[in-house]
């Protein structure tokens, strides 16, 4: 699903009056949730899952071109966790 895919579904379902405010206030939506990962907080929606920041360590690797061993500088990534609700609507 693409962006204005989403936008499209969301304004059907929401009644704000336009695509513009439906689309703005899903950016609003993921900046405030950029925002709050990039202070080191976490973010959940009950029954649908939660969004943490996670540590990475070093750690070697290989090309797999070359066979090579590289090292991986340690690393921050996004991790999502589903939710209860989630795990069982898609079940």
């Amino acid at each position: 699903m693409t962006k204005a895919e989403l936008v499209q579904k969301i304004h059907a379902k929401s009644g704000l009056a336009t695509k513009v405010q439906t689309e703005a206030t899903l950016d609003a939506v993921v900046d405030v949730l950029i925002e709050a990962l990039q202070q080191g907080e976490s973010v959940t929606f009950t029954g649908f899952g939660s969004f943490k920041v996670i540590h990475r360590a070093p750690r070697k690797g290989r090309n797999p071109r070359t066979g090579q061993e590289i090292d991986i500088p340690a690393a921050k990534a996004v991790k999502f966790t589903p939710g209860k609700l989630l795990k069982e609507t898609i079940k």
